[in-house]
């Protein structure tokens, strides 16, 4: 008999999350249902405004994808003014983005994630000379490496442990049967959750010497940017690099050989392809890398069900959203440029259970051609790969190499973490090259950073598509009598939590659980494993309704 199961809120994301799942007699996952539980309406509160104060708004979909919301909205009103930044506040925004996601991806792994494959508690029975053996099997100059470390690490658990007041570890599973690693592993990876507190600081102040300010920067504008005396500074251009050099380190020494060392002993899974979820990606490209932004780290491109022999090209015009399933009026599926965000929220059952086969999610279901697709780091290194790009392809294969593993086990949530993992490598190895290249151009005399810009009196839209640390962004704008006539974001936790369409397809947080077995069905670790691998921020894709009355709240600032 099928037994469901609700995990309400999923804990270590962003936002609000409900995950439901059933499960047969074997403790097998045969079906899913992803809920985001709060609304927001951010894109209504837009309408009617100049659109370059949209950006400085928008960022506050989020408390922590503030940068991407700011520049995705810049992008749209770019392309709708139709200007072009100069080339020194491309690389500025390059720089502001990549410290972005280096710090991102990194307090992910440890602090959102990483206690998924960690068991905190086993660390406390390591061995500390064990310990350092491993580490450096994994890497010959391991971070922060030494028998007195791990000892010190070990007796500031032990402390936590008899207060009974385990912090940030408590309410977990620890000694669930799904945990793999051994006592020394748990207790590496362990101290560098602690060392990745301030290196993550570290990639903040990076952001911040370009964006004033971290959250929440304050430097872009539409046609560049504002920070010239900093791009001007050779000490400020210093206090990047040396901060760069620190975070870089901890990414080869620490982090890199952390998912390794996960992976030799989680290998089954991948091979198992658990959590592997919907088999189709894509990206929309990433980090403009010259000055016609024709060229871009992260390549544009679509892979359809796993073929990574035959990528295929980026329609725009395919890109949908629909409402079948969601608490949203509207029955056919709209592109963005026309999209609506009018609630209509049906609530739960009579048992308090998502009413799975009406309408369940303040989630909207995105769709490519009719299809549903995960984006993010997967998505981007996968596209890579199956493009051959120069850089992608030889990290994909070193890594896969390294594990002893096939190109196969990235479909799954060892695959998606280590592409995580691969990608800040990817992006760290870029940003001193940039630093360079905004160096030259100043010798050089090109001190520009804006393009004289106006808002146009005729009615015009745009789309502004770029790839943050979650996945692919896109924000579309149309402006008409010089202000915003409608605005419509579609986010990555969009595309990954979306709930089933009309066709009755599950979205990718859906899919992935299918077929997933849990050890202990009040113990769901492996679910948590697999929703956290997508680092899900609900706050982006979701938005602020009256439950009484479906009403967008309104608010007025005396």
């Amino acid at each position: 008999m099928a037994k469901r199961i609700i995990i309400d809120p999923i804990t270590r994301i962003e936002g609000h999350l409900r995950i439901e799942v059933e499960l047969d007699e074997k403790n097998v996952i045969r079906d899913a249902w992803s809920s985001i539980t709060l609304w927001r309406g951010i894109e209504t509160i837009l309408k009617g405004r100049d659109p370059r104060d949209a950006g400085l708004i928008v960022q506050r979909f989020c408390g922590v994808c503030t940068m991407v919301h700011y520049e995705a909205s810049i992008l749209a009103c770019e392309d709708a003014f139709g200007v072009k930044p100069p080339p020194n506040a491309r690389i500025i925004r390059n720089l502001m983005a990549g410290a972005w996601h280096m710090g991102d991806h990194i307090m992910h792994f440890y602090h959102l994630h990483g206690m998924d494959w960690v068991d905190v508690v086993s660390a406390l029975s390591a061995n500390p000379r064990k310990a350092v053996e491993l580490a450096k099997s994994y890497h010959p100059d391991p971070y922060n490496c030494s028998e007195t470390h791990y000892k010190a690490v070990q007796e500031r658990l032990t402390k936590f442990v008899k207060s009974g007041r385990l912090g940030p570890f408590a309410n977990a599973y620890w000694g669930n049967p799904s945990y793999k690693l051994p006592p020394e592993a748990n207790l590496i990876i362990l101290s560098h959750y602690l060392d990745a507190l301030s290196v993550s600081k570290i990639c903040g102040q990076m952001q911040a010497i370009f964006g004033g300010k971290n959250p929440h920067p304050q430097s872009l504008v539409v046609g560049g940017v504002t920070s010239v005396m900093d791009s001007l500074d050779p000490q400020r251009l210093g206090a990047f690099l040396f901060r760069l050099k620190d975070a870089r380190n901890f990414v080869e020494t620490a982090y890199i050989p952390d998912v390794l060392l996960a992976a030799t002993y989680y290998k089954g899974e991948g091979l198992a392809g658990v959590g592997g979820g919907v088999q189709n990606y894509f990206c929309y490209g990433g980090f403009p890398l010259d000055d016609d932004w024709s060229t871009t780290l992260f390549p544009r491109g679509v892979v359809k069900g796993r073929n990574l022999a035959k990528p295929l090209q980026l329609d725009e015009n395919k890109i949908t959203e629909e409402v079948t399933h969601s608490w949203y009026k509207g029955t056919k599926p709209e592109h963005p440029y026309e999209g609506t965000t009018e609630p209509e929220y049906t609530g739960y059952d009579g048992n308090g259970y998502l009413k799975g086969n009406e309408k369940y999610s303040w989630c909207k279901a995105p769709r490519f051609d009719g299809e549903p697709y995960e984006v993010g780091p997967l998505a981007r290194m996968v596209v890579g790969y199956a493009l051959g790009d120069k850089r992608i392809k030889p990290l994909v294969e070193g890594t896969l190499n390294k594990t002893g593993l096939p190109a196969s086990a990235l479909f799954s949530t060892l695959g998606r973490t280590a592409a995580r993992a691969i990608e800040t490598k990817l992006v760290g190895d870029q940003i001193e090259g940039w630093v360079n290249e905004l160096v030259a151009n100043v010798k050089k005399g090109d001190t520009r950073t804006w393009t004289r810009c106006d808002v146009p009196s005729k009615a015009a839209q745009g789309r502004g598509m770029t790839e943050p640390p979650r996945g692919a962004l896109g924000h579309w704008i149309r402006i008409e009598n010089k202000v915003i006539a409608n605005y419509q974001a579609v986010v990555p936790s969009t595309w990954n939590c979306s709930p089933r369409d009309k066709a009755g397809k599950r979205g990718p947080y859906e899919e992935s659980l299918i077929g997933t077995k849990l050890a202990k069905a009040d113990q769901p670790l492996e679910i948590l494993r697999t929703i956290h691998s997508f680092d899900p921020c609900m706050a982006c894709a979701v938005h602020i309704v009256d439950p009484k009355t479906n009403d967008v709240r309104k608010y007025r600032v005396a």
